[in-house]
C-alpha cells in the first residue's frame, strides 16, 4: 500500500493511470521506521515504468515496479462481471483465525465472508475494507485499497493445512482495469500447489458494481519448522 500511494504521487506531466504492479517482497520489515523511494524507470506519453522501494532503516525490504498509462476518453463496450457470491453486508465479519495472537484482519482491515471453518479449504472468497487509513488523516485512494485486499487470495484459498505446511507468497502481481466505487473489494480465489514445493494463488477481484481486476502470488510450499531458504 506504501509503494503503491508513492507510484501515484509520482509527477506526471498528463493524468496516468496504474494498470498494474509487480511486488517483490525481499525480506521481514522490522520494527524500525519505514520509508519509501521512488524513480523512473521508463519515461513515456502513453506508457511508463515506475519503481518504488520500502527500507526499514538500511535494508531495503520490498520493490514494486508499476505500469502506468495515459488516461483518454475511449468509446468501449460496459462489462460489468456480476458479483459471483453476496455483498458484504450479508455475510459476516471474521473475527479469529487458525492461530491466536494478533493479525491483519483483526487490526487494520475488516474482513467478511463465509466461515471458514475446517483448515483446507479450497477455494474461497472475502470481501475486504480499511479500518484506518493507511496515513493518518488522508482518505485512502482507489488503489491503495485494492492493494489492502489483493494478498489475500492464498489465505482464504489455502487447500492444505496451515498448521503443517506453509504456503507463503514471495511476490504479487495485480492487473487493474479500473479503480473500485467505495470502500469494499471482494477477492474471489483459488489456489493450486504442485509437488516440488511451489504454487500458483490468484484473486479475481471487484468492488460492488462488479469486476475491476486480478493478483496472482506464487507460492513456495513447506513443512512447517523447515528452515531451508
Amino acid at each position: 500500500m506504501l509503494m503503491a500511494r508513492e507510484v501515484e504521487r509520482f509527477p506526471a506531466d498528463q493524468p496516468m493511470f496504474v494498470t498494474r504492479l509487480t511486488v517483490e517482497l525481499l525480506r521481514p520489515m522490522g520494527m524500525t521506521p519505514l520509508a519509501v523511494r521512488s524513480r523512473l524507470v521508463r519515461p513515456g506519453r502513453k506508457v511508463q515504468l515506475v519503481e518504488a522501494s520500502l527500507w526499514s532503516g538500511e535494508q531495503e525490504v520490498a520493490r514494486t515496479t508499476a505500469l502506468r498509462m495515459r488516461t483518454a476518453e475511449v468509446a468501449v463496450p460496459v462489462d460489468d462481471q456480476p458479483l459471483p457470491h453476496p455483498p458484504p453486508e450479508s455475510v459476516p465479519e471474521w473475527s479469529g483465525g487458525w492461530r491466536p495472537g494478533a493479525a491483519y484482519h483483526l487490526q487494520g482491515v475488516e474482513v467478511r465472508g463465509p466461515a471458514q471453518e475446517e483448515p483446507e479449504v479450497g477455494p474461497g472468497w472475502a470481501w475486504f475494507r480499511l479500518r484506518l487509513p493507511l496515513v493518518e488523516e488522508e482518505v485512502p485512494s482507489g488503489l491503495v485499497r485494492i492493494c489492502a485486499a489483493a494478498d489475500f487470495p492464498n489465505g482464504i484459498s489455502h487447500v492444505v493445512d496451515p498448521r503443517r505446511l506453509s504456503f507463503v507468497n514471495p511476490d504479487l502481481t495485480i492487473h487493474i482495469h479500473r479503480l473500485p466505487l467505495g470502500e469494499w473489494v471482494m477477492v474471489d480465489a483459488r489456489t493450486w500447489l504442485a509437488p516440488h514445493g511451489s504454487g500458483v494463488a490468484e484473486g479475481a477481484l471487484y468492488d460492488l458494481r462488479g469486476r475491476i481486476g486480478r493478483s496472482v502470488q506464487s507460492l513456495l510450499v513447506e513443512p512447517r519448522g523447515d528452515s531451508r531458504t
